[in-house]
Order: C-alpha cells, then sequence, then structure tokens
C-alpha cells in the first residue's frame, strides 16, 4: 500500500461514465486476482464464470442490458410500494379471507333487491300477483325520492307507461310502486288502487293482452341482462296496443331494468317510449328515514350520523351503496341489534365475492373484474384494454371486433367498482373496498379451474407490456396468486420466471415472491425458497435462480427481514470458483439500500471483506460496494429511503454511515484488483455528484477522504496525488478535487 500511483493524472475517470476512457475493469492476472472457469463472451453457458467475465458484465455490460436492468428496477419500486399499501390496507381483515373460499362459505346474498327475487321465484308462466300489504307499506311509508321523481311521475300519467332503469339495488321497485300509486291516485282510480307485479314479462307484448284488473297499477321487472331485455326489442311496435288497453282499462305500467333495457328503449324507433334513468339515492338518506321516520330533530340526526360515522357503517354504505344495504342496517339498528358488526359482515369482501361471481358469469364481466383488480388505481383505457385481451381468451372466437362497453354496464354489473376523477389525468379505476382486489383474484384464481390457464397466459403477457406501472401491478398480482398456493405456484410459474433469460421476467418473480412472503404463514417458505435457490450450483439455470433470490431479499421482503436479506445475499455470492452471482447480488445490494436498509449492507460487506486479502469473497464483496457507489438513485413516491434524485444513495446518506463507508473506500483502495476501479469512482463521486448533491455533498465527502487518510500513511499520499491530478487535469481540471487536495494538505 506504500507503493506510488504511477498513472497518468488524467486516468481517474471522466465526469460522465458514458464517455468513460478505458480503466482496468476487472483484477488484472499480475496482481493475482482470483480466477474461476473460463468463458468468453457471448451466450450465458453452464460452468463456472471467471473473475473476469463477472467484474466485466458488472462495470460494463451492454447499453440494452442496463436499460432493461435499470428500468425493472424502478418497476420492482413501483411494486414494492404497491405491495407495501396492499398490507397496509389489509390490516388484518385479509387474514381470513382465504380461508372463506371453501365448502362452508355461507351466501352473504345476492345483488338482487327482495323483490326481484321473489318474482323470478314465482315466474310459473304467467299471471299476475299482487303485492302485499307489508310489502307496499315497506316501499311507499318510509321512501324517499330519487332527484327527477316528479318528472317520472308526470311521464307515468301522461303516457301510461314508463321504462324505469337504474342499476340492481339502486331502489327501482320501490321507486315503481310510489310512481304507480300516486299516478292511481291523480287518475282517481276507483279500484282499490291495487299494485300487481306481472309474473311474465314476454306476456306483455303479446297481441291480445290487456290488464286482467282495471284501475290497477302493474310492475314488470326485466331480468338484467341481454336476454332479458331482448324481448322488449319489439316494445315500440306493441306500444300503441299497450297503451291503449292501459287507458281503456285504468291501469298504469312500469317496466323496471337494468342497463341491457336502457340500451334497448334507445334503439331506433322507440322514441315514443317513456324512459326515465334513475338517480340512486345516498343510502344514508334512506337510512335516516328509516330509523328517524318522517320527522328527526337536528339533533337527532347529527347523533345518528356520529354513530353512523364512529362504527364504521357510513364507510360500508359508501362501498355498497345499494339502497337494499341501507334498509337491512336500518332494520338492525331500530330493533337494537350490534350495527356495527352487521356492517362489517355486510362489508366483508369474501361474501361480496362469492356473491358476484355467483351472479356473473360471462367473460365480458368477469374479464373487467380481473383486470381492474390486477391494475387497480390505473387509467380507464388500460384497464379497459387489458379486460379486451382477457375477455378474448375466455370467449369463443369472434370473427370481428366485439362491441364491449365496459364503462355502460358499471353501474349494473361491476357496482364495486368507481371511476374516481383524477385532475392531472384520465379517471381511475378502483374497487370501492380496498381489500376486494386481492379477493377477487384469489377467488378467480382458486374457483375458475377452467379459465386457470387462460388468467395465466394473461397476466404473464401483462408483464411484457410498455407500461412500467403495468407491469408491476402484473407482478404483484402473481404473488397475490401465490398465497392461496405457495407450492403451486412456485413449481407452476414462479421457478419457471425466476430462471428466465429476460432479466425483466425475473425481476416479476423476485417481486412476486416478495408479496408472497409478505403473509405470515408464507414468509418462512418463501426465506427457504430464497436460500435454497442462493445456495445452487453453477449452471446457468442454476444461477439465474440464485440472482433472482438475491433480488427478491432486496426487496419487500429483506426491508422487513434485513438480517435474513443479506444472508440471501451471503450464501448467492459465496462460490469461490463461480463469480457469476455478482452482478445480481450487487443488484441486490443496491436494492437492499434503497429500502433503507444502507447500514445492514455496509455491515455485511465490512463483515465479508474482513480478511483485507485477495480472496474471492473479499474481492467479490468490495465490488459490490464500489457497484452500489455508482448507481444513482431514483425515488418512487412514498418510497422508504430518503435521497437525492440520480445521486448515488450511498453519497447522499454519507453522514449517517461515515465509520462504515470510510473503511470501505480504504479496502477498495487498498485492494490491488479494484484500485482503479475504486479510484474512478472516487473522481465520479467528486466530479459528478458532489454537484448534485449540494453543498453538504461536498463537505461529507470530505470528511470521508480525511477518515481514509488516517487509516494509513499510504492511502493520505496516494489521495493527495490523485486529487492533484485531477485538479490540474489539462482536458478536465476539476475545481471539487483541487478543494478537497487543499483541505486535506492542511490536515495532519
Amino acid at each position: 500500500m506504500s507503493e506510488e500511483p504511477t498513472a497518468e493524472p488524467s486516468a481517474g475517470g471522466p465526469t460522465d461514465r458514458s464517455e468513460a476512457s478505458p480503466a482496468p475493469t476487472s483484477p488484472p492476472d499480475a496482481t493475482g486476482a482470483p480466477e474461476g472457469g473460463s468463458r468468453g463472451d457471448g451466450p450465458e453457458q453452464d460452468g463456472p464464470v471467471s473473475a473476469d467475465a463477472a467484474m466485466r458484465s458488472l462495470q460494463e455490460g451492454t447499453a440494452a442490458d442496463d436499460a432493461e436492468r435499470s428500468d425493472a428496477q424502478r418497476a420492482g419500486a413501483i411494486a414494492d410500494l404497491i405491495a407495501r399499501r396492499l398490507n397496509d390496507d389489509a390490516s388484518g381483515t385479509r387474514i381470513g379471507t382465504l380461508a372463506l373460499f371453501n365448502d362452508t362459505v355461507s351466501f352473504g346474498g345476492g345483488f338482487n333487491a327482495g323483490g326481484e327475487r321473489h318474482a323470478r321465484a314465482g315466474h310459473r308462466g304467467g299471471g299476475t300477483v299482487p303485492l302485499g300489504a307489508a310489502e307496499l307499506v315497506d316501499h311507499t311509508e318510509l321512501f324517499v325520492q330519487p332527484a327527477g321523481y316528479a318528472s317520472a311521475l308526470s311521464a307515468l300519467s301522461e303516457h301510461r307507461l314508463l321504462v324505469l332503469t337504474g342499476p340492481s339495488g339502486s331502489g327501482r321497485e320501490a321507486t315503481a310502486v310510489n310512481l304507480l300509486a300516486e299516478a292511481l291516485a291523480l287518475g282517481g282510480a276507483d279500484g282499490g288502487g291495487v299494485c300487481h307485479r306481472l309474473l311474465d314479462p314476454a306476456a306483455v307484448l303479446a297481441p291480445d293482452w290487456e290488464p286482467p284488473v282495471k284501475d290497477s297499477g302493474y310492475l314488470l321487472a326485466v331480468e338484467d341482462g341481454r336476454a332479458g331485455a331482448r324481448d322488449f326489442e319489439a316494445l315500440p311496435r306493441r306500444l300503441p296496443a299497450v297503451v291503449a288497453a292501459l287507458r281503456h282499462h285504468g291501469c298504469h305500467l312500469v317496466l323496471t331494468g337494468g342497463q341491457d333495457l336502457a340500451v334497448t328503449v334507445r334503439a331506433d324507433g322507440t322514441e315514443s317510449v317513456a324512459v326515465h334513468a334513475l338517480t340512486p339515492v345516498d343510502p344514508l338518506a334512506v337510512l335516516e328515514r328509516r330509523v328517524l321516520g318522517h320527522g328527526g330533530s337536528p339533533e337527532a340526526r347529527a347523533r345518528l350520523r356520529a354513530t353512523l360515522a364512529s362504527g364504521g357503517v357510513a364507510d360500508t354504505l359508501r362501498e355498497m351503496p345499494a339502497a337494499r344495504h341501507a334498509a337491512r342496517l336500518a332494520a338492525d339498528l331500530s330493533a337494537g341489534r350490534d350495527v356495527v358488526a352487521a356492517a362489517a359482515a355486510l362489508r366483508d369482501p369474501s361474501d361480496q365475492v362469492r356473491a358476484w361471481f355467483d351472479r356473473h358469469r360471462n367473460p365480458e364481466a368477469v374479464a373487467f373484474a380481473l383486470a381492474a383488480a390486477v391494475l387497480e388505481d390505473s387509467g380507464y383505457l388500460t384497464v379497459a384494454e387489458a379486460a379486451v385481451r382477457l375477455r378474448a381468451a375466455l370467449a369463443t372466437p369472434e370473427p370481428a371486433p366485439p362491441d364491449v362497453r365496459f364503462r355502460d354496464r358499471l353501474g349494473d354489473e361491476q357496482q364495486w367498482i368507481r371511476l374516481d376523477a383524477d385532475a392531472s389525468g384520465p379517471p381511475r379505476v378502483r374497487f370501492r373496498n380496498p381489500l376486494l382486489a386481492q379477493v377477487v383474484l384469489v377467488y378467480a384464481w382458486t374457483g375458475l379451474d377452467g379459465w386457470r390457464e387462460a388468467l395465466l397466459s394473461w397476466l404473464r403477457r401483462l408483464l411484457d407490456h410498455h407500461d412500467l406501472e403495468v407491469r408491476a401491478r402484473a407482478a404483484v398480482a402473481a404473488g397475490i396468486l401465490a398465497w392461496a398456493d405457495h407450492h403451486y405456484a412456485v413449481h407452476r410459474f414462479l421457478t419457471a420466471w425466476a430462471s428466465a433469460d429476460s432479466w425483466q421476467l425475473r425481476q416479476a418473480a423476485a417481486t412476486a415472491l416478495g408479496v408472497a412472503g409478505s403473509r405470515e404463514d408464507s414468509t418462512e417458505a418463501v426465506w427457504e425458497l430464497l436460500h435454497g435457490w442462493a445456495r445452487g450450483g453453477s449452471s446457468v439455470r442454476q444461477r439465474r435462480l440464485a440472482g433472482t433470490a438475491a433480488n427478491t431479499a432486496g426487496g419487500l421482503l429483506g426491508r422487513e427481514a434485513p438480517a435474513r436479506a443479506v444472508a440471501v445475499l451471503h450464501d448467492a455470492l459465496d462460490r469461490d470458483d463461480d463469480w457469476g452471482t455478482l452482478p445480481s447480488v450487487a443488484w441486490g445490494g443496491v436494492r437492499l439500500a434503497h429500502q433503507g436498509r444502507a447500514a445492514e449492507l455496509l455491515d455485511a460487506y465490512l463483515d465479508w471483506s474482513g480478511p483485507q486479502d485477495r480472496s474471492p469473497m473479499v474481492v467479490k464483496s468490495l465490488s459490490a460496494f464500489l457497484f452500489a457507489t455508482g448507481r444513482p438513485y431514483e425515488p418512487v413516491a412514498g418510497g422508504p429511503a430518503e435521497g437525492v434524485s440520480g445521486v448515488p444513495l450511498l453519497l447522499s446518506a454519507l453522514p449517517a454511515h461515515e465509520e462504515r463507508m470510510a473503511e470501505l473506500w480504504a479496502r477498495a483502495l487498498a485492494c490491488p484488483p479494484l484500485r482503479d476501479r475504486a479510484l474512478a469512482a472516487l473522481r465520479e463521486w467528486i466530479d459528478v455528484h458532489a454537484d448534485r448533491g449540494g453543498r453538504s455533498a461536498l463537505e461529507a465527502l470530505n470528511r470521508l477522504l480525511w477518515d481514509v487518510s488516517r487509516t494509513s500513511k499510504p492511502h493520505r499520499e496516494r489521495l493527495l496525488w490523485w486529487l492533484g491530478a485531477w485538479a490540474e487535469d489539462r482536458e478536465r481540471p476539476s475545481r471539487n478535487a483541487a478543494l478537497l487536495r487543499d483541505a486535506l494538505a492542511r490536515t495532519t
């Protein structure tokens, strides 16, 4: 270490790495650099990788490789952030979710109002059923009028027939009953104003149809879905006869249905049909009316609102705004039952998901639900495009692009999903309950056996998407699928992804494993898998698995268990005759530092390089350290580590780790195989990153060089010589190097 540097003053490295002049990139044979098996340039081959090849890959690589790895690292950082939010949202509720998807699941109710279920149950091919007194009272006594109610009543009174459309559960049946009652009263009906339910929708379209009872109101619930609405394509042709029959008998008719009925009655030739689109009422207003009645003082209303807010009832109704849910909770409250427990049971995502999949089996609805679950918080067009591709994989091939309009059906088929306006971009697709997305994914993965292969293939294609956030969310979704059956996921797709030739796909596997290991019941299994991969052999496949293990350890799992993370990095790196895992371990170390675990990583590098000789583990450890010093920090909103964008985290965090960093820099400068690389990295800190980090970065560098110079006289002499050479470089004189040289020269 006492030898004087003999290189030219400008050999320390350029101001920009892309313009670097040639410098030693691997331990020269003359210095006794460790050697592994031979490996030339070209495709990866089985067998040990030499130190020279590994060093060259670590320092140089190719522009494409570096871009791919950097891109994958950013995707991994975004995915880690998404996964952390996912676990924070779960807050304990998610723990029981998976166990609920088995034969003992209790069905938590459908998405249809009670009257509509009764109509379908009572369908025996025709006839009418008068609404019972209790049902009429339930619909009318505490009814809350929706917006536009007066215009709907006027249209019904004038035309005798009204098509009332709205989402299932929006209160359309209650609205229809009230409209009929008021229309009959306005018309002066003398037959008692009885309201009947028509049981056969098609009967109304028959040529000889007449109302069975005079001076009555008729309610006809059209089955949700295209099949039910298709029968009413003939309504415009039959409308004059139907209206004439209603007028002749002093009757009124209201047809209720969802989006498909609304589309049918908007077709050409239906201009004469009176149609009213129902605006759902505020469920809190429904609950208040049913609990407090038409009166209720402002104080009582305020107390009720406070109770609903504190117990989570208001949140439940915001997530599940159907009027029937408000009526159900109001009944619990009025009866003195535990409304908080009732709201929690109603909100349980497992019941919602099971009920939804029991009702919706068409590929279009399922595809959008799954696309929203994978890509939640993405823009509508991104989700819709992915849903169209999944639908194509689930449905029978079609000769032409299908007429699919997901947005139009959100209010009917996807009431658990909302489109949130975003001031800075397109509307975002989000589930009303933050736990629903993961439960939807797990249910589909474990319950839709015939579609599992198509789902996995679709998810795999999303990992190649041009949008980095799409890839990140798809990787997180793959980790959620692994919750259902860790063993199956590992052998079905995770191992194949982890050993793929694409660094991007290996990053996705690392992210998925990090998500899978975030559950307590699978954490240990994931760590055992990573250790097994890290200790593997020297074939190309085994090296890739070891690299994926190192990458995984540097992510979300490593942040929560840094001691285990550095153990995996050690296992992957500690191969005397094989240097092939060095690049992956170095990248894993960078990720771990960016997770806020720089202290643990630096301690590990100090421990592994403790012998301070030229043994493989020492050179590998210090090489990984030098690699980390050159990787700029790319912040992700909400990420754990605090750094300066474009500046290596180890430089911006230097004040917090001065002692560790000084020792590692001293060891790297004292290691002959790495000295030139260490000097080049140091000059880049001085000439490039110190200015980006501000005055504090230069002051931290000054202290670092002082600490390094105190470790030995040769280090002090070497630093003074190189700082002077860089300061006086004819082509690129360094002002910062001159300042640091003068400051160091003034010390003793």
